[in-house]
């Protein structure tokens, strides 16, 4: 494959250029109730070409071998014609060209296994909700995708690196007279098919949340002090801090990059927050983003200072910051953006209780469910959550969305925990689908939290 993508690289005259061909083969199955209701396995492949002209940049994308030459031609006018047309003149920032063929480590490699196994998998764990009469349905479903990448560059880049990743997740619905309740689960990651065995104990703690919610009260609303645990905040560090961590989202914006600058103090001293796409075995892991840079773990925040950037070659250039290899695709058929790899709240050494014993009288909310960022302030969704007082959780509470100010939460967010967990499923939805996106954190303790309910 090097050899043919070679010759096709031969084909261009530009400043710079580089192509990326990609195989995608996808297994997917669905449970709606105790019904199989899908059942698809599908491949695809396709090339891309990026090319610097002048300081015009442009992408074309195709799918035949035989069409290289004219998307190659086409991608080279383009890029001519963005130059002559005023558009930006793009610089990008040097890389050392990578040299590598990475495959990943699999416990149980889910191409190895039969569709009919990976069925009976799935069937088992909605077995386990439907299995409760409080259980009124459920949505279950089962996916793997394998990306096999290649890459290569006029500066020399020869590099090829698989990504694999399976899940299991869906949601659960009780009901008792009128009322219904909904729980979300799911597991999964990029290193096996094995990662999804073995969970019926955490599926039947979702059955019993949910089913628990039918008897739980509606939350008050008002102003709290909370203690969020790792789902919540996990989210929260992804959507209401991390895209703002991204260099295009804030480039055009200068009101937020004068807020975002380096250096600044946006946190409390404890907070501290990272974005690692090579922290081994995580959903979010890879080794070289689409524009083969090597990724490396980035500290966005350091004890509340601002202290780094997610970056492209552009954006690195733009800025005369380091590049941090997390420009992503989703595949052949789009350009690689700026995407979190991995990001999460750095621990610090508080236990759970010792946050919830600080805490004394508030909220104990847990795992996410939904929300949205509208500029720097938040609502997000919370499933379910605890009544504390003299630091011990009591009555569940349900019916809960919290919402508030970036900058605000991030200087109320007063003591963090040693108990680190990242998502095992995910995906974020910026300009295109990355169901790798990894977030995490450990328990937090934050102050005046505007909750709404009843």
């Amino acid at each position: 494959m090097f050899d043919q993508l070679d010759r096709m690289l031969g084909l261009v005259r530009a400043d710079y250029a580089d192509l990326r061909y990609e195989m995608a083969r996808e297994t997917s199955i669905d449970f709606s109730g105790r019904e199989l209701t899908g059942l698809s396995a599908s491949s695809s492949d396709g090339f891309v070409w990026r090319v610097l002209k002048n300081g015009g940049w442009s992408q074309v994308s195709f799918t035949k071998p035989e069409d290289a030459e004219r998307a190659a031609r086409s991608a080279v006018e383009n890029a001519e014609l963005l130059a002559k047309g005023g558009a930006r003149p793009v610089r990008l920032a040097p890389v050392r060209p990578p040299k590598d063929e990475i495959h990943p480590k699999l416990n149980e490699d889910p191409r190895s296994i039969s569709v009919d196994a990976k069925i009976e998998l799935l069937r088992r764990y909605n077995d386990i909700a439907l299995a409760n009469p409080k259980v009124a349905t459920t949505q279950a479903g089962y996916w793997d995708m394998t990306r096999d990448k290649y890459f290569v560059s006029t500066e020399g880049a020869r590099l090829r690196e698989e990504l694999v990743t399976t899940r299991i997740m869906g949601s659960i619905v009780t009901k008792e007279g009128s009322l219904t309740q909904t729980v979300r689960f799911g597991f999964g990651g990029s290193d096996g098919l094995a990662r999804l065995r073995n969970r019926e104990a955490e599926m039947a703690d979702r059955v019993r949340i949910c089913v628990d919610l039918l008897k739980a009260e509606p939350v008050k609303a008002g102003e709290y002090r909370a203690v969020l645990d790792q789902s919540l905040a996990g989210v929260f560090t992804h959507e209401a801090f991390g895209h703002f961590s991204e260099a295009d989202i804030i480039e055009d914006n200068p009101t937020m990059r004068e807020k975002m600058k380096i250096g600044a103090k946006l946190g409390s001293d404890v907070l501290s927050i990272t974005d690692d796409p090579t922290r081994p075995d995580q959903l979010g892991f890879y080794r070289h983003d689409d524009e083969g840079v090597a990724a490396r773990r980035v500290a966005l925040m350091t004890d509340g200072v601002l202290t780094g950037r997610l970056h492209s070659r552009r954006t690195a250039a733009a800025y005369g910051e380091p590049v941090s290899g997390h420009c992503v695709a989703q595949d052949y058929r789009f350009a690689p953006i700026i995407r979190m790899g991995c990001i999460f709240i750095e621990p610090r050494d508080k236990t759970k209780d010792e946050l919830l014993a600080r805490l004394g009288s508030g909220l104990y909310l847990c795992n996410h469910m939904g929300g949205a960022t509208i500029g720097e302030n938040f609502t997000f969704g919370a499933q379910f959550g605890y009544e504390v007082k003299d630091g011990k959780p009591g009555r569940m509470l349900r019916d809960i969305n919290i919402s508030g100010n970036l900058y605000a939460t991030m200087k109320n967010l007063t003591a963090v925990a040693n108990d680190l967990t990242l998502r095992e499923v995910g995906g974020c939805g910026k300009g295109q689908m990355n169901f790798r996106s990894c977030n995490g954190a450990p328990h937090v303790l934050v102050e005046n939290v505007v909750v709404g309910g009843r």
